[in-house]
């Protein structure tokens, strides 16, 4: 008698999954076997270890020094709430290149490694630099058709620089939606082939134009770099980042299952090592004195374009609007390395919630609100 309900069960799964392969959506059976399957809803800090990834390898590690007053004040009734509710898993205060601060949560510890999400952008813009730099490339001005020329018969493709994608101008058709499971977000990080999702989408208006953050411009700008350097990116950021920064832990850079790097998320890495990245950018590309990328590209990187409004340079959110000044690297789910210059001063938050509010551009209000509690930690400001 069950024979054939089941049967006809069977042949209407049979035809869902072949329709769902057809229509190139078989990435989704491994979106739902890491979230749903796993009792989550979508990505996490910790899925890293679910995906393929490349090494990028540390040499010599330099630790940050520790302060006089490491760790001595508590952190206030207000931080510690707002903290506890977006489930934070470190925060980190670094001042005139000391940790002054250093917590973690969930049994997170300082070598622990969690996904950074969006951060990782910030990183790719780096090694643009550095490819510059090296002679690789030769500005942000040279188009994308120098390396895919197939983008001089797109319609707006010629006229698409790598400067336009490092600093999200770059008008790709692309819907930048995290929720959506159909839209291109979660195509580039749940499926088989990064070249497929972005090289199959074209552009909808001029580059140069208008302001619209897209992971796709990244993720293109990441196949450029890659080209022009002709090995792994993350060999590369390895040996312009990783060793000559000194940092403490081997970092995972995600790839898709042909081995190309995620260039707009998901590098596994520890807070210590990403607040690197930040002293990077407060000290115009130098390191204990030691130029590493040009002063000159790194100023463009924290300088908000005009067509932004005011909060994004190239790869570097921004906000000069705030009475302290400061720009900060942002990954999903409030990933946060925040550079405040006046006060010589690197704030890192991870964890698994963004607070929900919002300054009047939209920017997440809660990096002010770490900034002013990271300064009631500071002797100055006492």
């Amino acid at each position: 008698m069950l024979k054939k309900p089941i049967n006809i069960f069977l042949l209407v799964l049979a035809t869902i999954i072949l329709a769902v392969y057809i229509s190139g959506y078989n990435y989704l059976f491994k979106g739902i076997r890491l979230t749903y399957l796993r009792g989550e809803t979508s990505s996490t800090i910790n899925d890293g270890k679910y995906f393929p990834s490349k090494i990028i390898s540390k040499a010599q590690p330099k630790p940050w020094p520790t302060d006089i007053d490491y760790n001595k004040k508590p952190l206030s009734p207000d931080l510690e709430k707002h903290l506890k509710d977006t489930e934070s898993i470190s925060f980190l205060v670094i001042q005139n290149g000391k940790l002054l601060q250093e917590r973690y949560w969930d049994g997170y510890k300082k070598n622990t490694a969690s996904n950074s999400f969006s951060m990782a952008k910030t990183v790719s813009v780096l090694l643009l630099g550095k490819a510059i730099d090296d002679g690789r490339i030769a500005s942000v001005n040279q188009p994308i058709s120098t390396f895919y020329p197939e983008y001089a018969e797109k319609e707006f493709g010629k006229n698409l620089t790598l400067g336009n994608l490092a600093s999200m101008e770059a008008g790709l058709d692309w819907d930048e939606d995290y929720k959506n499971p159909f839209k291109p977000n979660a195509s580039a990080y749940y499926g088989f082939s990064l070249a497929d999702v972005i090289f199959k989408r074209n552009l909808k208006q001029n580059p140069g134009e208008k302001f619209e953050y897209q992971s796709g411009a990244t993720l293109l700008l990441g196949f450029a770099i890659g080209k022009a350097v002709g090995i792994p990116l993350a060999d590369y950021a390895s040996a312009k980042l990783w060793k000559p920064l000194g940092m403490e832990q081997n970092a995972e850079w995600t790839t898709d299952e042909l081995g190309v790097e995620k260039t707009f998320c998901c590098i596994q890495s520890n807070a210590r090592d990403f607040a690197k990245l930040g002293s990077l950018l407060l000290n115009g590309g130098k390191f204990e004195n030691i130029p590493l990328i040009d002063e000159k590209f790194v100023s463009q990187m924290i300088t908000p374009t005009q067509n932004s409004n005011g909060v994004y340079g190239m790869g570097v959110w921004t906000n000069y609007d705030s009475k302290i000044h400061h720009y900060y690297l942002r990954g999903l789910y409030g990933q946060y390395v925040i550079v405040v210059p006046e006060y010589d001063m690197i704030i890192v938050r991870f964890g698994n919630k963004e607070g929900e509010q919002k300054d009047a551009k939209n920017r997440p209000a809660e990096v002010e609100f770490y900034i002013n509690e990271a300064l009631k930690l500071t002797q100055k400001y006492n």
